[in-house]
C-alpha cells in the first residue's frame, strides 16, 4: 500500500515537473470576418501554421472564419478591449476614428498594385502611431484587388451613372456615389445579388473577387475596369498580449509575418487575373474604360482627396508627402 502511495506521489511530481512545458505554450484566437475560402483567409491559415512551427509550437493561432466570433465592425475593438490578442479586418473601416485610415480608399490615389505598395509604404508609420495609442501594433497588410464598376449596361461617361441606384459598403463609397449623381445604398456582400434581383441596387464598385464569388453575371452585364483604388485588410495585435510572448517568440510571429504580407501581395494579383477571367468566361462584357469616363471619375477622387486631407490633417499630410517624393 505504501508502494502504491509512493508511486502516486511521484506520478503526481512528475506530472507537476512536466507541466511548465504546457504552460509555456500559448495558443491566440484570431478573428476574421471572411470566409475560410477567401485568399485573405487562406493567407492567414499559413501565417498560423508557420507561426506554429517557427516557435515549435509556443505559440498557436486559432482562426475564427467568417464572423463567427466577432462580426466585422467590432473585431479592432476586441482586439484593443483584450478579449482577442489579435484580429484582421478592413483598414479603412477605422476612417471614422482617424481620417488616415483610410488612405487607400480614396479614389484613384494609387490604382495598381505598384502604386498601393508606394502608398502602403508611406502609410505604415502613421499607422502603426495611431495604432500605437490604442495598445495595437500592426502585423501585416495585404490588399484586395483593384475596384471595377459592376452596371447593367456600358457606362462611357459620368452622367450615365446619375440616379442609379449604387450600392455602398463604407462613407467613401457612400461620398463618391452621391458626387457622380448616383443614390448610394447600403448593401452587405452576403445581400448583393438579392439587392440587384429585387431592384434595391442598379451598380456598384468593388472588386473581381467579390463579383466572382456573389456570381455578379446573374444580375449584371458589364464589369469596367476602372481600378478605382486598391484597399486593404490589416491583421494587428494587442500589444499587452505581444508584449508576454518570450523574445525568441516575438521574433518568429515578426518573421512568419514579413512572409505572410509578401505572399499576401502575390496571392492578390493572381487572385485579380483569376477572377477577372471566371467574369469573362461567365459571360460578362469587360469593358476598357473610355478616357473621358476616367476623365471624370478621376475629377471626382480629386474633390474627395482635398476633403480627406483637411480630415486627415497632419497625419494625411506624412502619407501623401512620403508617397509623393
Amino acid at each position: 500500500m505504501n508502494v502504491l502511495k509512493g508511486m502516486a506521489v511521484l506520478g503526481a511530481f512528475g506530472a507537476m515537473i512536466s507541466a511548465p512545458i504546457g504552460v509555456l505554450a500559448d495558443t491566440w484566437d484570431m478573428p476574421t470576418p471572411y470566409p475560410d475560402k477567401t485568399f485573405h483567409t487562406v493567407n492567414i491559415s499559413q501565417f498560423a501554421k508557420d507561426v506554429d512551427a517557427a516557435t515549435n509550437g509556443a505559440l498557436k493561432i486559432k482562426l475564427h472564419t467568417g464572423g463567427s466570433l466577432f462580426k466585422h465592425p467590432e473585431i479592432s475593438k476586441a482586439v484593443r478591449g483584450g478579449q482577442v490578442p489579435a484580429g484582421e479586418f478592413f483598414l479603412s473601416l477605422l476612417t471614422n476614428e482617424q481620417a488616415a485610415f483610410g488612405a487607400d480608399s480614396q479614389p484613384f490615389l494609387a490604382t495598381n498594385y505598384e502604386d498601393a505598395k508606394r502608398l502602403w509604404d508611406a502609410q505604415r508609420p502613421v499607422i502603426t502611431k495611431l495604432l500605437d495609442k490604442q495598445g495595437l501594433m500592426p502585423l501585416f497588410a495585404v490588399p484586395w484587388p483593384p475596384q471595377g464598376l459592376y452596371t447593367k449596361k456600358e457606362i462611357k461617361t459620368v452622367d450615365d451613372l446619375k440616379g442609379l441606384k449604387f450600392r455602398a459598403y463604407n462613407s467613401t463609397l457612400e461620398k463618391f456615389a452621391n458626387l457622380t449623381g448616383a443614390a448610394p445604398t447600403q448593401v452587405e456582400v452576403p445581400d448583393i445579388p438579392q439587392a440587384f434581383t429585387t431592384g434595391r441596387v442598379e451598380a456598384m464598385i468593388t472588386s473581381p473577387s467579390t463579383g466572382a464569388n456573389s456570381k455578379a453575371w446573374d444580375y449584371v452585364s458589364h464589369y469596367t475596369n476602372i481600378q478605382a483604388w486598391v484597399p486593404k485588410n490589416i491583421v494587428v495585435v494587442n500589444k499587452r498580449a505581444f508584449r508576454k510572448l518570450d523574445k525568441s517568440v516575438q521574433e518568429a510571429v515578426l518573421e512568419t509575418a514579413a512572409k505572410a504580407e509578401l505572399r499576401g501581395w502575390k496571392m492578390s494579383q493572381a487572385e485579380t487575373a483569376a477572377k477577372v477571367k471566371i467574369l469573362e468566361q461567365n459571360g460578362m462584357i469587360i469593358v476598357k474604360p473610355s478616357a473621358e469616363l476616367m476623365a471624370g471619375l478621376k475629377g471626382i477622387g480629386e474633390e474627395m482627396l482635398h476633403d480627406w486631407k483637411q480630415a486627415a490633417g497632419d497625419a494625411g499630410k506624412e502619407i501623401l508627402d512620403a508617397y509623393n517624393k
